[in-house]
């Protein structure tokens, strides 16, 4: 079912400002000690984090051959595999707020890149996670787009990829994500929180956030630190 404007401005409020450990902490008070968290090796390309809602889509490996073409009908090939085979047409339904969670299979290619993520943001999407690779990342990281990957990858789709399927269930570090569902991602990694439970999970998130600001805030208080954000 598709969410309401007013549910998705209402959800992320409700995880602005939270933390990945907050949001854990959330999940085991509403007994989900074994759900949510993403592998570790689904690391972010840069100190950076983001709240939004999951919009899935999965890319599997391609089966087909590669013919042998000069350079020139490479090109043309080229063009014709993104328009047939590696295509994106998840990027026109991107809605403000959106996190996007690509199974990527695993395969060893950069399906995201400099200049698609920044597509994607412009859109509206909050930030991007894969079991797969990103390349272009110094460009990425310039541009200052949140993104959490299994691994860097230098190579592009051509004969890799291909896109299967989209707005469905996907399998990402360990997690089911479903779209619709909450996503945290920060220098602690990613954790998504199934949506409906997203109400209950972010009241006891909020809590321990709470908590933690006020303890530390003593501590920078006794030990004569500027207080900073984070404890404000």
């Amino acid at each position: 079912m598709e969410m309401s404007a007013q549910e998705r401005k209402e959800l992320l409020e409700l995880y602005s400002g939270l933390r990945v450990a907050d949001v854990r902490d959330g999940m085991d008070w509403n007994m989900m000690h074994h759900y949510g968290s993403m592998s570790y090796d689904i690391r972010p390309l840069f100190r950076t984090r983001a709240v939004g809602i999951a919009r899935t889509v999965r890319y599997v490996p391609y089966e087909g051959t590669i013919p042998r073409m000069t350079p020139e009908e490479y090109t043309k090939w080229t063009g014709w595999y993104y328009a047939n085979v590696c295509t994106y047409p998840w990027m026109d339904e991107i809605r403000e707020g959106d996190f996007i969670i690509i199974d990527q299979s695993g395969v060893d290619a950069g399906l995201m890149g400099s200049c698609n993520t920044l597509e994607g943001i412009k859109k509206g999407a909050v930030g991007y996670v894969t079991n797969g690779g990103v390349r272009d990342t110094d460009e990425v990281i310039l541009q200052g787009i949140p993104f959490w990957s299994k691994f860097i990858s230098q190579k592009m789709v051509q004969g890799r990829l291909r896109f299967d399927s989209k707005n469905i269930p996907v399998s990402v570090g360990g997690v089911v994500v479903y779209p619709g569902d909450i996503v945290v991602a920060d220098g602690d990694g990613v954790i998504v929180v199934p949506r409906k439970l997203a109400f209950d999970v972010a009241r006891y998130a909020r809590r321990e956030l709470d908590n933690d600001k006020k303890a530390r805030k003593r501590l920078y208080l006794d030990l004569g630190m500027e207080l900073d954000d984070s404890v404000k």
